[in-house]
């Protein structure tokens, strides 16, 4: 029978009743099977029947009759052996999403599988995993969980893999068609991963054409279970900075944060400034590298029309709050954020695409009426961020509002804005459209009136299609739009300074 360890509770547990039934079959051992610190007292004949790996050492074994037989290299150790060895009794024990894996590897091990014998464990472990473990998102992350103490062998028999591929796969449905709640459920999921195993699902969802919102999604969560007193606590009261910097603990968090970042979407607005302030704040305490904090940086200047003064003050002080943090950072931030202001100016050739990428990160509802009046007139920017402003302004005069106090919720009107697309779209094309065809009906006219004075010309009554343009004229032209309108003339812009009242069609 096995000899149970008085210094391991459980593995005496579990070799008492090893002990058990192999006791029951009334047949003395003949070998002792050393796994780690334990020992299983076995028959050489029922590990034979399913093990060619055991087989193999008794046959080309030197030894008269080989008594001992060392297996501590088995992936599971103790507690996997004695299931393997069950299953070679016959003995019925549960396989779950937590043992799979180390069964599986285990049997590879052994080499029990069907090859050497029918219906082996190798075999029924393959069943579960493509019936059971891998047929759901759970499932396949305890699975590939447990694969982080089974390497290189879960490696080579593509048992990771396998779960990278589900995970993924599942992951970005739930993000596109949520199927419980919180809709978000999917990313605590993943975060119970070793980063090396997160980060090759997230790989795996950007090339599954995963959004940049839905990666950002899982790296906040990720982030916030992983450094959690590092990056939830924005108030300056939190940890105390007891632990030395070398510490084993602050090594791992370091390198742990610039995995972290080397995973950010490559869209760059796809976070909250507020995070990735707590990003830097960690990655300027742990001294993480230049690369990582020139990253984050580099994100935040991008977006700094989004920042608040709580923001700032979150590179102000240390954890502690007790003295001043690196301002260094905030210098550069703002440089950068200036250099991304400047480079309209210093590139007027720019199409209309260009222009809107480089004005990507900029709201025109922030700023102010003066600021506002400016975008209006500047044909270097975009006609999205114009027509933004233009009719910003508008929505105030409609609802009675003098001044920026007044003014209507910046969500509100962005909503407004972004239900209004498609019909703007559609009145450009009319107007385009009425223009084209006043164009050829005037070349008609001065074809058939060649002495027309042009006195005459600016005298004679109104079109159908002039009227048409008139009345389309009215409805409202300060919504997105993708057309460079840098060729219109000045003088038939808006009247900024003193705009009509109008009715505006919002479906």
């Amino acid at each position: 029978m096995a000899t149970p360890l008085r210094s391991n509770s459980r593995l005496s547990t579990a070799m008492e009743r090893t002990g058990q039934w192999v006791f029951s079959q009334e047949i003395p051992t003949d070998v002792i099977v050393e796994v780690g610190e334990a020992n299983f007292n076995l028959h050489k004949f029922m590990l034979v029947a399913k093990s060619n790996y055991i087989r193999k050492l008794i046959m080309e074994t030197n030894e008269a009759d080989l008594t001992r037989i060392n297996l501590s290299e088995i992936p599971g150790g103790p507690e996997i052996f004695e299931k393997a060895a069950k299953f070679c009794y016959g003995v019925n024990f549960e396989i779950t999403v937590h043992n799979v894996a180390a069964l599986r590897c285990a049997a590879e091990y052994l080499q029990m599988t069907d090859k050497y014998c029918d219906n082996n464990l190798a075999g029924r472990t393959e069943d579960f995993l493509s019936q059971v473990a891998l047929s759901s998102l759970s499932g396949a992350v305890v699975v590939l969980k447990s694969c982080e103490d089974l390497l290189p062998m879960a490696e080579e028999l593509q048992i990771v893999q396998r779960c990278i591929d589900v995970a993924s796969a599942r992951a970005c449905n739930e993000a596109s068609f949520p199927c419980r709640t919180p809709p978000n459920w999917w990313t605590e999921e993943l975060s119970i991963l070793d980063v090396e195993l997160f980060g090759r699902i997230i790989g795996a969802m950007k090339q599954r054409g995963a959004k940049p919102l839905t990666i950002a999604t899982a790296l906040i969560t990720y982030a916030e279970r992983w450094l959690r007193d590092l990056v939830r606590d924005h108030s300056g009261n939190g940890i105390k900075c007891s632990e030395p910097i070398d510490s084993d603990l602050r090594i791992q968090q370091r390198e742990l944060l610039e995995s972290i970042v080397q995973l950010l979407p490559a869209e760059k607005a796809a976070f909250p400034i507020h995070f990735l302030f707590c990003l830097l704040r960690c990655a300027i305490f742990l001294k993480a590298s230049s690369a990582c904090r020139n990253e984050v940086e580099k994100r935040i200047s991008l977006i700094l029309e989004h920042v608040t003064v709580d923001d700032l003050l979150v590179l102000s002080f240390t954890y502690d709050g007790e003295r001043l943090f690196d301002l260094d950072s905030v210098r550069r931030i703002i440089s950068g954020f200036v250099e991304k202001e400047k480079s309209m100016a210093s590139h007027p050739n720019l199409d209309e695409i260009e222009r809107e990428k480089v004005c990507s990160s900029m709201d025109p509802l922030k700023l102010s009426y003066e600021a506002r009046v400016h975008a209006s007139q500047n044909k270097r920017l975009p006609v999205q961020i114009v027509l933004h402003a233009l009719y910003y302004d508008q929505l105030k005069l409609r609802s009675g509002g003098a001044d920026d106090r007044n003014q209507p919720d910046a969500v509100t009107t962005r909503n407004q804005l972004q239900a209004d697309v498609s019909l703007v779209k559609e009145n450009e094309a009319l107007r385009t459209e009425l223009l084209k065809m006043k164009m050829y009906i005037s070349d008609m006219q001065k074809n058939n009136q060649p002495g027309t004075s042009s006195k005459s010309v600016g005298t004679r009554k109104p079109t159908f299609f002039s009227s048409m343009s008139k009345t389309l004229g009215k409805l409202n032209p300060f919504r997105h739009g993708s057309k460079d309108t840098s060729h219109i003339d000045d003088n038939l812009g808006v009247d900024v300074t003193k705009p009509r009242r109008r009715r505006f069609s919002i479906s």
